[in-house]
């Protein structure tokens, strides 16, 4: 699993991240959710080692990541917001590249690079040079490289952008295969549909902090709304979602009341 511990990170007078705390489990898919700006991808990048938090701790089945970097980068994949694959070399070289880095052996690691052509429908293109690739097939080989190692626990950060809608649904296949398999996901979005289809569990951040944290149907008792967006809305403007769409109507105002004890 992943746990995240009072994770603060700020940039000069800007405070990105501030006292971030979740955990996410085997076998389910954890939303981490959030308007821009919100904080997700300066957490997600101290998740996998990119960023070093000026306070707290994330921990990759138990193994600090600060601490104990290349430890804990062996147990997870990372499919960062920057997927530049390298363009020479063709979808199954860049995925061996990492593979290499991993340490894994030469016939274990051609091996598995078969297993994720076949996984994720990448026979057309493995052996042709990235340059050329649209950004489906760019994220495909993006992914193949994150997982190549076969690791417990994947972090995703807006895996769907400019994806089209065949690629979409592909994709979130493959999530949820991975969550199948019983292993850890984090998936990154700010886009509802997403976050519906896919994720077990929600962490909603606003201006650098945890506003929401729950499954589904959790945060729909918390704050008395049934739609997802009116949920993410509300919780993301806090005092001012009255401000700005009126009290919550009769029917919702029991539910909204009553939630506190089941709420996270």
């Amino acid at each position: 699993m992943i746990q995240v511990t009072e994770l603060n990170k700020r940039f000069g007078d800007v405070v990105a991240v501030d006292d971030v705390s979740f955990s996410a489990r085997d076998g389910a898919i954890t939303g981490l959710l959030g308007p821009n700006g919100a904080g997700k991808t300066t957490s997600l990048r101290m998740i996998y080692g990119l960023f070093r938090p000026d306070r707290g701790q994330a921990t990759i089945d138990g193994i600090d990541i600060a601490r104990r970097p290349r430890a804990a980068r062996r147990l997870l994949g990372a499919l960062p917001d920057a997927r530049g694959l390298y363009p020479r070399l063709t979808a199954r070289e860049n995925v061996r590249y990492f593979g290499q880095l991993h340490g894994l052996a030469k016939a274990p690691l051609e091996r598995r690079i078969d297993e994720l052509v076949e996984l994720l429908d990448m026979a057309e293109i493995a052996d042709r040079r990235a340059a050329g690739f649209s950004q489906g097939e760019r994220m495909k080989v993006a992914i193949a490289r994150s997982i190549v190692h076969g690791p417990k626990n994947v972090v995703l950060d807006e895996p769907t952008t400019g994806l089209d809608v065949m690629s979409i649904r592909a994709l979130r296949r493959f999530i949820r295969r991975l969550r199948a398999q019983g292993r850890c996901v984090v998936l990154s979005s700010h886009v509802m549909q997403e976050v519906s289809a896919l994720c077990d569990e929600i962490v909603v951040l606003a201006h650098g902090k945890v506003v929401g944290r729950g499954t589904p149907d959790q945060l729909r008792a918390l704050t008395g709304l049934q739609s997802l967006e009116e949920v993410f809305v509300k919780l993301t403007l806090g005092d001012r979602y009255v401000d700005e769409h009126g009290p919550l109507p009769e029917s919702n105002r029991g539910a909204a009341a009553t939630a506190g004890d089941g709420s996270p």
